[in-house]
């Protein structure tokens, strides 16, 4: 009887859990049978490994052979378990030592010619195995400068069953030939899931030689000093207005504001863009914010998360650390719309299928674009908009109050005039002078949060606000009027605070003025209190 045991990982949402695969051979009729709550993809992978493993120069066990997955209460999907198998086959066949994969981690799909496929997930997949203890983990060549983004891990990347043998057995490794004919590499077609990156792709569409800046945008003075204060302090933003006045540009241009990420933020968006198959080849690491725009007619489900058998992430997971941008907003399906509250306070999403419950990470900035009414053209003077009031205000309620609520900054776009649109009254900021305002004020926010876990002003409690980070004195009068005419809700308070210390970060200011409070108001409750909003006022 031979017994081996090899290591592979089970991805529940973006979460890992160390699989141990143990091959077990007895004499009796040849057969190959797979326990361990294995989807219909590991099931197959008894034809491929076989295949696999014949096709690499090794002989098949003529034996009766059990392979199990443990622990067998945790259902395991995919394709990435076949490198194990096939090993832990091959040790209890004593082709390779068993000792010698005993606590190796392996991950990697199997072709029948016995090549190692990548297979999507390899960074939480490794995260998992070294937050289990593992040190030494096995994974296809195209991906190892993933892998190898985790610390403390020997990484290696192997492109055929064939050197994985000699490499275990200290015996010449082969040459793989490698394909280059000028086409594309077929070996990374399991990385990309076809269709998932329209609309969630690391950046805004970008034309033909030409990067997205904020000077492109004609005018627009107070949607642009939102913007900036959204992306300093990590506020919701509401984009009113007819169409054609600059919405969606000012939105693509929102993510390039947004400072580069740090090693944990980037691991964390990595984790969620490997597992939903978006990572683009040949870039293992997410250094810049993400930009999700998905469509209008998306599901509730698209945008959370879901699918069948284990949910998989959605778009409020792949905008993580980054911009979700909702144009035309009203359009949306109330049911989809209102399922973004519980991300938009706590920061994650919990989803709850029949095969199981995920948590997945969905702390992003969301942008929101609306028109006043189904024309468009209920806001501009002698446009000759025909919709009854009726319609109208059905028209604005598809945005719920819970929702609006939690939106921290409310600005209406007006259309641009002949003069800003033909450049008589000057080019507006850059996108990199604004940037740079932008990390300034987050690194006096860092400062001032250093000892909590709150990094930005958004995601400071209240209490916090009323107990510990005061306003100046006598600054919150006019907020304090808005909440007793019914303006402003506990949570509307709470968040104009918030606002104001992002405004007071920007103006280099150690606490929030009555002025900044103005400004608050105002970005909030969009009613002019003559704040001051010029470039550079702030």
């Amino acid at each position: 009887m031979g017994y081996a045991r090899a290591c592979s990982v089970a991805l529940v949402g973006v979460e890992g859990v160390v699989v141990e695969v143990q091959a077990d051979l007895e004499p009796g009729v040849a057969a190959f049978t797979l326990v361990g709550l294995p989807d219909k993809s590991l099931i197959e992978s008894r034809d491929r490994v076989r295949a696999a493993v014949v096709n690499s120069g090794a002989e098949w066990p003529q034996k009766k052979l059990t392979v199990g997955l443990s622990p067998a209460s945790v259902p395991k999907s995919g394709s990435g378990f076949d490198l194990a198998v096939a090993c832990a086959v091959l040790g209890a066949a004593e082709r390779i030592d068993p000792a010698s994969i005993a606590d190796v981690v392996m991950i990697g799909e199997l072709g029948l010619d016995g090549r190692v496929r990548p297979v999507r997930g390899v960074l939480p997949a490794v995260l998992a195995a070294a937050e289990a203890g593992y040190q030494q983990v096995v994974v296809p060549e195209q991906t190892a400068g993933e892998a190898a983004l985790v610390p403390g891990v020997s990484v290696l990347g192997v492109r055929s069953l064939r050197q994985l043998i000699a490499i275990l057995c200290d015996e010449p490794v082969p040459d793989e030939p490698v394909d280059d004919r000028g086409r594309p590499d077929a070996m990374l077609a399991g990385l990309m899931v076809p269709g998932t990156g329209l609309g969630a792709g690391l950046a805004p569409p970008r034309g033909e030689g030409h990067t997205p800046d904020l000077a492109d945008v004609a005018g627009q003075l107070r949607p642009r000093k939102a913007l900036e204060v959204a992306a300093a302090g990590g506020h919701h933003l509401l984009f009113s207005g007819p169409p054609g006045a600059g919405k969606t540009m000012l939105a693509e241009r929102l993510s390039a504001v947004l400072p580069p990420l740090t090693r944990q933020e980037s691991l964390e968006v990595t984790a969620v863009h490997s597992v939903a198959g978006i990572l683009p080849p040949g870039e293992p690491l997410v250094s810049r914010a993400p930009y999700c725009a998905p469509h209008h007619s998306a599901t509730m489900q698209s945008l959370v998360g879901g699918g069948n058998g284990m949910p998989r992430p959605g778009a409020v997971s792949l905008a993580h650390r980054g911009v979700l941008f909702l144009d035309e907003a009203p359009e949306f399906s109330g049911k989809a719309l209102d399922a973004l509250r519980q991300p938009l306070e706590s920061g994650h999403v919990v989803v709850a299928r029949a095969a199981g419950v995920v948590r997945l990470p969905a702390r992003f900035l969301m942008v929101l674009a609306a028109n006043p009414c189904p024309c468009g053209r209920h806001t501009l003077t002698g446009a000759g908009c025909e919709c009854p009031p009726s319609v109208v205000r059905r028209y604005q309620a598809r945005l719920s109050g819970p929702l609006l609520d939690r939106v921290d900054l409310r600005v209406e776009v007006e259309p641009v005039d002949r003069a800003d649109l033909l450049e008589q009254g000057g080019r507006g900021e850059p996108t990199a002078v604004v940037a740079a305002r932008v990390r300034e004020a987050r690194a006096r926010a860092a400062e001032r949060l250093a000892g909590t876990p709150w990094t930005t002003n958004s995601e400071v409690p209240g209490h916090e606000l009323r107990t510990r980070l005061l306003a100046a004195p006598g600054a919150l009068a006019a907020a304090e009027r808005d909440l007793e005419r019914g303006l402003l809700t506990a949570r509307g308070l709470d968040r104009v605070l918030r606002v104001a210390w992002t405004v007071a970060d920007l103006r280099g200011a150690p606490r929030p003025e009555a002025q900044d409070i103005a400004v608050a108001l105002e970005l909030r409750t969009g009613i002019q209190r003559g704040a001051p909003m010029e470039m550079g006022a702030l």
